[in-house]
């Protein structure tokens, strides 16, 4: 009985500092501005200050914010792609192990694909028309500095 006692104290001990250590982050990382639309929260890690810098003096800033571009449709795709995105970028950022310069994810260019797609729907239409003897075109391929110049 008493093995269970230490061991019932070290897993609350262990789930107190992981509370802790992630609410400290939280605050330090201003995890809260994560759950807005303001592109500013993106160039909270200063990794992501030349894409933010990009955005502001290019032409979708007129029409569009990080999130639409970079997170899914709907509450809850939206919000799991910015906590593994959240979760991953902080590791990458803590670890220092991120590329330079910084490249996206085969999934989020997908997410951003989509994006492109549907807020363009007519001109893509237009070009997916024509005989399916090529490769699908993709918007990021030749349109990559849109977002971030």
């Amino acid at each position: 009985m008493r093995a269970r006692g230490i061991a019932g104290v070290a897993v609350g001990a262990a789930i107190g500092v992981a509370a802790g250590v992630g609410g400290y982050t939280f605050v330090y990382a201003r995890g809260a501005s994560y759950l807005t639309d303001d592109p500013a929260a993106c160039a909270n890690c200063h990794v992501m200050r030349e894409q933010l810098d990009g955005w502001l003096k290019g032409s979708h800033r007129a029409a569009a914010v990080c999130n639409d571009c970079h997170t899914p449709r709907g509450l809850f795709p939206k919000y799991a792609t910015k906590a593994s995105n959240g979760f991953w970028h902080s590791f990458a950022f803590t670890s220092g192990r991120f590329p330079d310069p910084l490249r996206i994810k085969p999934g989020n260019r997908e997410i951003a694909e989509r994006a492109c797609r549907a807020c363009h729907r007519p001109i893509v239409e237009a070009i997916d028309a024509r005989p399916p003897a090529h490769a699908p075109l993709a918007c990021v391929r030749c349109h990559a500095t849109v977002g971030h110049l």
